[in-house]
């Protein structure tokens, strides 16, 4: 099985939340790796913020920016972050990770007002 470190090294993740039917549904995220652990953002309101708030079960894979899976499902549990330091560790996770691209990403949200709208996912393997 691969650890944090390892899937770490992949650009994108793909994170299947469930619905309540047991659905499965699959989004590929950006991702970074802190203390062990996953950090994924995504909008305050996505749906699969709502599957979350219902279960905490996900699955992970590495994948392309499309959703192609590029490696083997793990089973993890996925919980909100509410706590601002480890919204902060995650956040700062992400910037190392993505650079130029998440600084671009959190301005472009500033400006549209989404940046304190945005949901921090905590993912444990």
């Amino acid at each position: 099985m691969a650890g944090v470190e390892e899937l770490d090294q992949h650009r994108y993740l793909s994170l299947a939340t469930f619905r309540q039917s047991g659905a499965e549904v699959a989004t590929p995220v950006w991702f970074a790796a802190a203390g062990g652990k996953l950090y994924v953002f995504t909008g305050g309101e996505s749906g699969k913020v709502k599957r979350l708030r219902r279960s905490p079960r996900a699955r992970i894979a590495p994948s392309d920016a499309r959703g192609r899976v590029r490696g083997e499902w793990h089973e993890a549990s996925a919980r909100l972050l509410t706590e601002p330091r480890a919204i902060d560790r995650a956040h700062a996770a992400l910037r190392s990770k993505y650079g130029w691209q998440m600084w671009l990403g959190d301005v472009l949200a500033r400006l549209g007002g989404r940046l304190g709208r945005r949901a921090w996912i905590e993912i444990e393997l």
